[in-house]
């Protein structure tokens, strides 16, 4: 049985968004999304692909788990990871909305560069 953590429809708290860019901005936690969405592995499985201690990617794993971009679970002595598709559709949801913005924006932009500036009124005088 699969829990969501977030309804559907309801945005990011603040923390929640600050723990989802910190969570991307490392390369190695990227790289263990981008592994774990392909196929549940364990974090020792994860470990051995990169070049830092087993401890260092458990670390890698709790910032993405705090996150919500993962999911961890116990299966006998092992923890297998798996990306949470649910948070990473959230979050390209929130990458849209500040996309929209900007565009929304630029539009306005062009719409004021585009209008003839007012000509200066000249009098015989």
């Amino acid at each position: 049985m699969v829990v969501e953590r977030f309804p559907q429809n309801t945005e990011l708290s603040d923390d929640d968004t600050d723990r989802l860019f910190h969570a991307l901005a490392a390369a190695t936690r990227r790289d263990i999304v981008r592994r774990t969405l392909v196929d549940e592995q364990s974090v020792s499985a994860l470990a051995a692909e990169y070049d830092m201690s087993f401890a260092a990617v458990q670390k890698h794993v709790a910032v993405l788990e705090a996150a919500h971009l993962i999911i961890k679970r116990a299966e006998g002595r092992e923890r297998l990871v798996r990306a949470d598709p649910t948070m990473i559709a959230r979050a390209r949801a929130l990458l849209a909305r500040y996309e929209d913005l900007w565009r929304q924006r630029i539009d306005r932009l062009d719409a004021l560069l585009a209008d003839p500036p007012l000509a200066p009124s000249t009098t015989g005088d």
